[in-house]
């Protein structure tokens, strides 16, 4: 019977083990995640009792690897006790992980399963005693690559990953004082050689599972005082993409790449930068057959050098096999830490080692200096994204779903050409939900048939010309058509109705219309076309309804990342389901047409966005005396805060934060002062100061403590985050607080509420304001830092901190539990509530009050006074409305300049 049993729980009393893995001191260092440090000794405890938790008989276990401690105890737990352990997709949701999941459960049918929930390991003991006959020397099965969602596995020996581990670790020449980072995942063999061989070393890794495009990695990453850093090309394109400068960390001295083919002027690039840095640049090649790793380019010779893969690994050796006149053969590598073999069924896990060498499947040569060089591919592989791709798998995939078709390699993706015109378009959603690639990897073309050459074999020769030529004019998601050799009548190079690039174009176009850019480009990022958080709440929202729930850092994200992410959602999504719309299309004659969402249904919707909807509810509400409900004005700075660091501290150079910054603080003062002074004008009701939003410094003379109440503190709000913003700008604008900003954001915004606290203590003279003192400056910007150090909280230890600080911060500030409580609640929510779903009926509404939100404020002073007596509920909708037309007017006002300088260019283009 299948028993759970929460490891944290089970404590049983073990002796620790030596362990080939735990190479350091028991007061050593070995890893570092959000529990904190975690010493060698510590870390030898944990692996005995989750190895007695195990049990002392072998058996098959399934490990659901995530990157997090849990994982490491139950991998290294297993080894020790020589349990096989069979490693798979613990992070991911999608379809492919799915999939691959299913198959290794019906293949193999483990004994144990573990995995790692919410911080604690799970294990399910399926059956008291193995069902398998395994190997003696079976210690790991890793898919191959993970890419095709075959149960295929690599059966790997515990002499393999050892070799391979201490291989790495010396030509590395890694020692106790480096630290590593996950940032691959550890079921992918490159992964997992970050994590053995470190460890191997006595050397220590940094446990996360962000991206190298999210601000708070790199924080991480320095903070824990980080010296190599590994990635696959996908990896370098982010951090190129995303404007990180990994170079520039303090403790770094290493960077590895492998995982796929980075060219040769970009290693050249990385090379040069490297070395000015004084950090090495290791190109490494190696395969999941390899344990990891065959060989690798000495950094020294990566600049002057940059197409060559190096020389082989330490304990390795490389020969070209079957050289021809140009000295070019296949690839063929020996060395301990080549695979035992394949497995494709439960029966393989009782074979034993099959191979002394490795046929890579690739062409290359031995150069005169001795490196080696690969020139072309001899075998049916591709590798996209780090993972390694089977064209024939990718045919036999399709045969089983009835659509005959040859693959090739395209370049940066495969080309699937098919007589089946009717199944094209469901052929990328199907391989990327089968592979776990996104559609984008896919292209499709239809061929009149698929040819065969006279000995019967597969003639792919006219499928290879259309990928060359498709290549050399870089077709992209566009309908082409034209003659084509050899039995091929036209291309259809398109992205399907998911693909990456139509979504892609879908996120810039909105990006056009929201913010007004029609310059905007799919390279461009919601921060990089100035987006602000005046028009992010339209933006979110229509993205949201295209991308699905919006990753944290998505204002950084260019419009392709965006819609890679969208595409891969979407593929996740059964091909069952798609091909049977396709059919329902055919039958119906015409495209099927989308299902429509029930107006009741529900959507997801950012919580800053319902929170500053809410806010001004309140706001309006509580003084139109509909509500009674005090404190919305004082949430809604803090989310003003987090928005501006989110938005506008996300540019790439300082002079961009300074220049978003000074732009946002113009989007709020430039209307309030036109508004202000024309009611002032009109009316007399305010003085100048409170036109030019100075009143709470140039309007009371005798201070705040004195101050009395009265229309010229109406817009108080608006001073405060005004000058929140300019004292903001004015911190970025120097280089050193600026470079601090970003090496220890948290650390900075943390400050930064200390100071604006104790700033707030002097001004009130004690913890509980005074009735204006709670709405001048220096009693109110902490919540703006407030919400600048929530935006910058990426760890839930970090999150803890700034929830304590909104306690604290809060409690006695206004003298009114109530009050508190209102604000406490919405801090906590802005802290820890990343969205919200709403019935669909009511999100333009709710979207289009946040939008208006200022305008709101502004207008609703002149409006509610009018009707609050009598009809309480009237002076607020007449607020809102009046507000919202407004902020309309506004809107088309902003569009003027910008229209009459595209008249005016369309104007000299025809005279």
């Amino acid at each position: 019977m299948a028993s759970v049993l929460p490891a944290s729980i089970a404590r049983s009393r073990a002796t620790p083990v030596a362990h080939p893995f735990l190479g350091g001191g028991d007061e050593q260092v070995a890893l570092v995640g959000e529990r904190g440090a975690t010493s060698y000794g510590e870390l030898r405890d944990r692996v005995a009792q989750r190895s007695a938790l195990l049990g002392a008989d072998r058996r098959l276990v399934m490990l659901a690897a995530r990157r997090d401690e849990e994982t490491i105890v139950s991998l290294l737990a297993a080894l020790a006790g020589g349990h096989p352990v069979i490693m798979i997709d613990g992070e991911s949701d999608a379809g492919a992980a799915e999939t691959l999941r299913a198959g290794i459960l019906a293949e193999y049918d483990p004994d144990t399963i573990v995995s790692s929930v919410d911080g604690e390991a799970r294990l399910e003991h399926r059956r008291d005693a193995s069902a398998h006959e395994l190997h003696p020397d079976l210690a790991l099965l890793l898919s191959t690559s993970g890419s095709t969602g075959s149960p295929k596995l690599v059966r790997l020996s515990r002499g393999n990953l050892v070799s391979n581990a201490r291989s790495i670790a010396e030509y590395l020449a890694l020692t106790p004082a480096d630290r590593g980072a996950t940032t691959l995942p550890p079921h992918y063999c490159y992964g997992l050689s970050i994590i053995t061989s470190h460890l191997a070393a006595g050397a220590s890794v940094l446990l996360t599972d962000r991206s190298v495009v999210e601000p708070a990695f790199w924080s991480e990453v320095e903070a824990a005082g980080v010296t190599s850093i590994a990635g696959v090309p996908h990896s370098f394109d982010l951090i190129e993409a995303s404007g990180a400068r990994p170079l520039e960390l303090p403790a770094l001295r290493c960077l590895t790449q492998a995982g796929g083919r980075l060219g040769p002027e970009r290693v050249r690039r990385w090379a040069r930068a490297s070395a000015a840095h004084g950090v090495d640049f290791v190109v490494m090649y190696g395969a999941t057959e390899a344990t990891a790793r065959m060989a690798y380019l000495p950094p020294a010779l990566a600049e002057e050098r940059p197409e060559a893969i190096g020389i082989a690994i330490p304990g390795g050796a490389l020969r070209i096999d079957a050289p021809d006149d140009e000295g070019c053969g296949e690839l063929v590598y020996s060395g301990p830490n080549v695979m035992m073999g394949y497995a494709s069924t439960a029966a393989d896990l009782a074979r034993g080692p099959e191979l002394d060498e490795l046929r890579t499947g690739d062409l290359a040569r031995l150069a005169p200096d001795g490196l080696v060089e690969i020139v072309g591919r001899s075998s049916r592989f591709v590798k996209l994204f780090g993972l390694r791709v089977d064209l024939d798998r990718i045919e036999s995939l399709l045969a089983e779903k009835g659509i005959p078709a040859y693959a090739v390699d395209a370049d940066d993706a495969v080309l699937i050409g098919s007589p089946s015109f009717d199944e094209l378009e469901c052929v990328p959603g199907l391989l990327a939900s089968a592979t776990g690639l996104p559609t984008r990897s896919f292209r499709v073309a239809m061929v009149q048939e698929l040819a065969v050459t006279s000995s019967g074999k597969p003639d792919r020769a006219a499928l290879r010309a259309i990928a060359e030529r498709a290549v050399e004019s870089a077709v992209e998601s566009a309908l082409v058509t034209e003659p084509a050799p050899v039995g091929a009548v036209r291309t259809l190079e398109r992205a399907a109705t998911d693909g990456s690039a139509a979504l892609a174009e879908a996120v810039r176009s909105l990006y056009a219309v929201v913010l007004d850019r029609p310059d905007a480009a799919v390279e461009d990022s919601f921060v990089a076309l100035e987006g602000d958080s005046l028009a992010y709440v339209e933006a979110v929202v229509r993205l949201e309804r295209l991308v699905g729930e919006l990753p944290r850092d998505w204002p950084s994200l260019t419009a392709v990342e965006l819609g890679a992410i969208a595409s891969e959602r979407r593929a996740s999504a059964s091909s069952g389901e798609r091909r049977a719309a396709h059919r329902e299309a055919d039958r119906g004659g015409g495209p099927a047409a989308p299902a429509r969402a029930s107006r009741w249904s529900t959507a997801t919707l950012e919580a800053p966005v319902a929170l500053r909807a809410l806010a001004i509810i309140l706001i309006v509400g509580t003084h139109a005396n509909l509500l009674g409900l005090q404190g919305g004005a004082h949430v809604l700075l803090a989310v003003l805060g987090y928005n501006l660091a989110r938005f506008q501290l996300a540019g790439i150079d300082r002079a961009a934060r300074v220049r978003s910054l000074l732009r946002a603080t113009a989007m709020i003062a430039v209307p309030a002062t036109l508004w202000i002074g024309a009611v002032g004008l009109t009316t007399g009701a305010y003085e100048p100061t409170t036109a030019l939003l100075v009143n709470s410094w140039l309007g009371e003379p005798a201070g705040w403590a004195s101050a009395t109440w009265s229309e010229q503190w109406r817009f108080w709000f608006i001073e405060a985050a005004v000058a929140g913003a300019l004292l903001l700008a004015l911190l970025v604008a120097v280089p050193a607080l600026d470079r601090l900003e970003r090496r220890r954001p948290f650390a900075l915004a943390l400050g930064a509420v200390g100071l604006a606290l104790a700033a707030r203590v002097v001004a009130t003279g004690g913890i509980t304001s005074g009735a204006v003192e709670r709405y001048a400056p220096p009693g109110v910007l902490w919540l703006l830092a407030l919400g600048w150090l929530v935006a910058r909280a990426g760890s839930r230890s970090q999150r803890v901190v700034s929830s304590v600080v909104a306690v604290v911060g809060t409690v006695g500030f206004f003298g009114d539990a109530q009050r508190e409580a209102a604000v406490i609640a919405g801090l906590l929510a802005l802290v820890w509530v990343r969205a919200v779903r709403l019935p669909r009926i009511l999100m333009p509404m709710v979207t289009a009050v946040a939008s208006a939100s200022l305008f709101v404020y502004l207008v609703h002073w002149e409006l509610y006074p009018l009707l609050e007596d009598d009809a309480p509920l009237a002076a607020t909708a007449v607020s809102f409305a009046a507000g919202m037309l407004v902020w309309a007017l506004w809107r088309r006002a902003l569009r003027l300049p910008r229209w009459g300088r595209r008249l005016a260019v369309r104007a000299r283009s025809t005279t």
